[in-house]
């Protein structure tokens, strides 16, 4: 949350001259409302469900750089999808977290003892994170340019 997946993957198709795609638009296009209001309306085990079905129509649809959501690799099934691709972590303490995104109420997750609660999904979330990852890219200090070379650089790629 509020690591910068979307800037830093745009910028990182942009280089690699493909299309960029992130799982969360297309889980907004397709609800016509916020991934807070499924939170609100539906319960987490629903947003869930439809995550899944979102990141696995973007796997088989898209061959460019995907973002997906930070709680999208709590899907064993999705895990294994991942696999074959070259999935890059970007990694970010509590502190750089604050500096970002304020960990406020717009993310239902973080809704009470926003610290407490990055701190617990992350120590939940990083073993699933670096299961799946090629590559693992601090973003901390970093602006979304440095952390997109950092990328290309971790999985190898040229700038085109």
């Amino acid at each position: 949350m509020g690591v910068g997946k979307s800037t830093v993957g745009a910028l990182v198709a942009e280089r690699l001259g493909c299309a960029y795609r992130d799982t969360d638009d297309d889980i907004v296009a397709a609800q016509g409302r916020t991934i807070a209001d499924i939170f609100v309306d539906e319960g987490e085990s629903a947003f869930r469900a439809i995550e899944k079905r979102a990141v696995r129509e973007a796997l088989a649809a898209h061959d460019g750089v995907l973002a997906l959501g930070g709680g999208s690799i709590l899907d064993a099934d999705t895990r294994t999808l991942l696999a074959g691709h070259q999935v890059v972590y970007l990694s970010m303490d509590v502190e750089e977290a604050v500096q970002r995104t304020g960990l406020n109420a717009a993310r239902p997750l973080l809704a009470v003892n926003p610290r407490r609660q990055w701190r617990e999904l992350m120590e939940a979330r990083r073993p699933l994170y670096t299961e799946v990852a090629r590559a693992v890219v601090a973003t901390d200090g970093r602006t979304p340019d440095e952390v997109a070379r950092a990328v290309l650089d971790a999985v190898e790629l040229k700038e085109a």
